[in-house]
């Protein structure tokens, strides 16, 4: 059976090489930080949101897009870059911006939303679900606006599984919400949905890894460019010198696109910049036990173990990992505002990471034109929610069989 070398060792590359491993390929993980988990994967919104899937493009986002740059507590920041992948990649996003385009995207990625629930399951056998802090408590989706909150409710994509709210029935299902109840048109609740600890998950997929009797061991190293001979991958060139194996699968995050580039790939993938915050839950508080959404402020609220974690906010700034004291503080002002009884707040704990995103939100997995080399690419925020999905599609494609449905938009063009 062939080696393989997955290139990234957060939570796509890890459940990659599990999958891998369980297929029967003899699978080396290549990860540049000295421990697994510590890039987009360490500290994240920690939803998996199987059903709420739909794609940042739709119509009516570019001109939201400019009013929230002239606000005080924006969930976007935009920072002109003299890259021209900056520029590639939102002419995309803005070509997609339309319902069409959002429908057929979402339909794509409710289906792979349930493979993902499906496949993340099998994982049970292996590994106990407290190992990583998982909840099945449901997802509440709050809105502000009765314009956004009538609009949602007009379009469902899983109405068999959710449940329609006013406000106060939101501030009854999630009593957390109670200061909040003013200011609420209504919710959507939907049942099925977690919350888990990735980084958790992360270091529970890895010892798993180095226990199977396949597997080769994680390597620490940078990674720099691939080599190609004859229209194949014939190595990688890492900080500890070349390494070579038969097949190669490409799940990096963001570096990915750099990787790529050094193949001939041009990877539609941009990295925005999200913040979360993490706050210790004492007896004394009104922590969320439900995972709760603020549409409008595109802020995520999940309790994880004994911490609240708090995700939001998009910056368009580039590879820049900075934490910016404004954003942070700003986000900590939403926070108090909304939940102001749900954490110690005094003991918050701020952390920004980059999700390599698509234009159209849909990551992209699959062969490449070079027969070797695979990707498992661009999940932006919902890695954890599709890493097992795309891992087990990958590991069906790369031995031959078919995906269980159409790739379309997911495949690599």
């Amino acid at each position: 059976m062939q080696q393989v070398l997955v290139i990234g060792g957060g939570v796509v590359g890890l459940t990659s090489a599990w999958w891998l491993l369980e297929a029967g390929y003899h699978v080396t993980l290549l990860e540049r930080e000295p421990q697994v988990g510590q890039a987009a994967s360490y500290r994240n919104g920690g939803q998996l949101s199987y059903r709420y899937v739909a794609p940042f493009a739709d119509a009516g986002v570019p001109l939201k897009g400019l009013q929230w740059m002239f606000e005080k507590d924006s969930p976007l920041k935009f920072r002109l870059e003299a890259d021209p992948r900056q520029w590639r990649w939102l002419a995309q996003f803005l070509a997609r911006c339309n319902a069409n385009a959002n429908r057929k995207t979402t339909a794509k990625l409710l289906e792979l939303g349930e493979l993902s629930r499906q496949s993340m399951a099998q994982l049970e056998v292996n590994i106990p679900l407290d190992e990583f802090a998982w909840r099945d408590a449901g997802k509440l989706v709050v809105y502000r606006s009765k314009k956004m909150f009538d609009g949602a409710v007009g379009r469902p994509e899983s109405e068999d599984a959710r449940e329609v709210l006013s406000a106060a029935e939101c501030a009854v299902i999630e009593p957390a919400l109670q200061e909040a109840r003013a200011q609420l048109a209504g919710g959507i609740f939907t049942r099925g949905e977690a919350v888990a600890d990735c980084h958790a998950f992360c270091l529970a997929v890895a010892s798993r890894l180095r226990a199977h009797p396949r597997f080769g061991g994680i390597v620490h190293a940078d990674a720099y460019r691939f080599a190609v001979h004859n229209g194949r991958v014939s190595g990688i060139e890492t900080s500890l010198g070349p390494m070579a194996t038969d097949a190669y699968v490409l799940a990096a995050g963001i570096q990915s696109r750099t990787l790529g580039a050094t193949a001939g790939l041009s990877l539609p993938l941009y990295p925005l910049k999200g913040y979360s915050l993490t706050a210790p839950i004492g007896p004394q508080h009104r922590a969320p036990q439900i995972s709760v959404t603020d549409f409008e402020r595109k802020t995520l609220y999940a309790r994880i173990g004994d911490k609240l974690r708090v995700a939001a906010m998009v910056d368009m700034v580039g590879e820049d990992l900075s934490l910016d004291p404004a954003r942070v503080d700003s986000l900590l002002r939403l926070v108090k505002e909304t939940m102001p009884q749900a954490a110690d707040y005094n003991q918050v704990s701020p952390w920004a990471g980059l999700r390599p995103a698509t234009p159209n939100s849909a990551p992209i997995l699959g062969a490449t034109p070079l027969p070797n080399l695979w990707l498992n690419v661009g999940h932006g925020p919902l890695g954890f929610t599709f890493a097992c999905g795309t891992a087990a599609i990958l590991a069906k494609l790369m031995t031959g069989q078919a995906a269980p449905f159409a790739l379309g938009e997911l495949a690599y063009r």
